[in-house]
């Protein structure tokens, strides 16, 4: 239960401060978290979408 419980947590609390943690890193980094998370995402895209074709 804890698994299920744990996770739904911290994805809650980390889309309602998203944009805290944005400004922080954004402050910190001089670099924005949006373009970090986007080409991430693409690239898990790309290799299961390339894992699948083969």
């Amino acid at each position: 239960m804890i698994k299920f419980i744990l996770p739904a947590i911290i994805v809650f609390l980390l889309v309602l401060f998203w944009d805290n943690i944005n400004e922080i890193i954004f402050k910190k980094f001089n670099i924005k978290i949006n373009y970090i998370v986007a080409i991430i995402i693409i690239s898990i895209l790309g290799a299961i979408f390339t894992l699948l074709y083969f």
